[in-house]
């Protein structure tokens, strides 16, 4: 589907998600460092731990209420909320007021993503989906690849600027959104309803969640998600712990007397790189070579390349041999990333998909909370233990995946 023809709503977003993304690439990574120098490693820890859920609360809210009143307004409230955030964040006195905000910039983008899924999926035939996700997914990864080289600048010299910036970005983006950008809410969510007290809301969207979570298949998916999504979220968790304090450093071309050397975090910086390349530059041609892959191959291709790509990285610590395993569990993330999205907009309901958007949030939430055993693991067990740990958690994704498509026939729109 060449972007020309793309609907006015889906242009937008794309520019404004794009250009929002590379500002949030600016700080995100620094964030942990910012709040450990400030309050030290161990009470930021602790910290990070509690983000991930609120984001989880504000996906759920944000999918049952994109399903409830529209699209449209749950991104305006979520966009607004950031930008708020933001500004909160750039005149903060205080360490504590900025973890608050940063909390908040969470909940907002929590808030948003959701109804921002489910308007793609409103507006895009099944067949187009993988596409349009694959092209949000490239823009979003420009900004991976450009962010951290400008935030280690920015953040850390001129983060009020930065910060100001990112606010300016987003009160600008829902100004776009709230002049431009059409409701999508289905018909058949889109009935009469009746007038309802707040707490009544609440109460009839978690009920709603409560038949999405009796539903077995559904299950099985966000199960099988969380164990692919392990060996995925070591990039920023067990590697650069890895390559910091085992790979040791050497020339990037070692076959060329007196070329660049590089300490271990260098290196960590170069593969973070080289991953965030990989996706601007073969996301689009990727999904496309897959496109006629029926969405269970295309799972289980995905949990075995980032599996065995995330251990190889263990067998060998010389630099390019670790672009060579990057490229397979790079691959392993890349043909997962639209068709994750793509089947849950085919699965769910019409009038429920809002909800759904929200309810796959819990992979890489529940994800996020498992991942970090092994950098608490690594105190004990040896790198190799520890690579061979996650390839056994990518098989087990695999199995589920296996079962979960025993469990559900997939429609035939599914494959065309």
């Amino acid at each position: 589907m060449q972007l020309r023809l793309w609907d006015l709503n889906l242009k937008i977003r794309l520019i404004g998600e794009a250009l929002f993304n590379m500002l949030f690439w600016m700080y995100f990574p620094f964030i942990t460092v910012y709040f450990g120098a400030a309050l030290g490693n161990h009470i930021a820890g602790i910290l990070m731990t509690v983000p991930p859920l609120f984001s989880l609360v504000g996906s759920l809210l944000g999918g049952a209420l994109a399903d409830r009143i529209g699209r449209r307004p749950v991104m305006l409230f979520g966009a607004c909320l950031q930008a708020v955030m933001f500004a909160l964040f750039a005149v903060s006195p205080s360490h504590w007021i900025d973890y608050m905000a940063f909390i908040g910039l969470g909940l907002g983008g929590a808030i948003y993503r959701p109804a921002s899924s489910a308007m793609v999926a409103d507006l895009v035939p099944a067949h187009n989906r993988r596409q349009i996700f694959a092209t949000f997914t490239t823009a979003n990864n420009i900004g991976a690849v450009l962010g951290p080289a400008l935030g280690a600048v920015f953040f850390f010299h001129y983060r009020q600027e930065l910060l100001w910036s990112c606010s300016l970005v987003l009160l600008l983006y829902f100004a776009a959104i709230y002049f431009l950008v059409h409701e999508t809410l289905p018909a058949a969510a889109n009935g009469p309803k009746e007038s309802a007290s707040l707490t009544r809301v609440f109460q009839e969207q978690w009920k709603g969640y409560g038949i999405i979570f009796r539903d077995k298949v559904f299950l099985v998916y966000t199960l099988a998600g969380i164990f692919a999504l392990v060996s995925i979220m070591q990039l920023d968790l067990y590697l650069p712990v890895y390559m910091i304090h085992e790979v040791p450093s050497q020339p990037l071309f070692p076959w060329a007397s007196g070329s660049l050397l590089l300490s271990g975090t260098e290196i960590f910086g170069w593969v973070l790189g080289f991953n965030g390349l990989l996706f601007v530059l073969f996301i689009l041609p990727v999904t496309k070579w897959f496109q006629h892959w029926k969405e269970r191959d295309v799972f289980i291709l995905s949990s075995l390349l980032s599996g065995v790509g995330t251990f190889a990285l263990g067998l060998n610590n010389q630099l390019w041999f670790l672009f060579l395993a990057t490229i397979v569990f790079t691959f392993g993330e890349m043909v997962r990333s639209p068709v994750t999205q793509s089947f849950i907009s085919r699965y769910a309901p019409e009038e429920s998909r809002g909800q759904y958007m929200g309810a796959d949030s819990l992979q890489p939430t529940i994800g996020r909370f498992i991942a970090p055993v092994t950098v608490f693991l690594s105190n004990w067990v040896p790198p190799f233990g520890i690579f061979t740990l996650i390839l056994a958690v990518s098989l087990i994704s695999v199995v589920l995946y296996i079962q979960l498509f025993r469990m559900y026939a997939e429609k035939p729109e599914s494959v065309k």
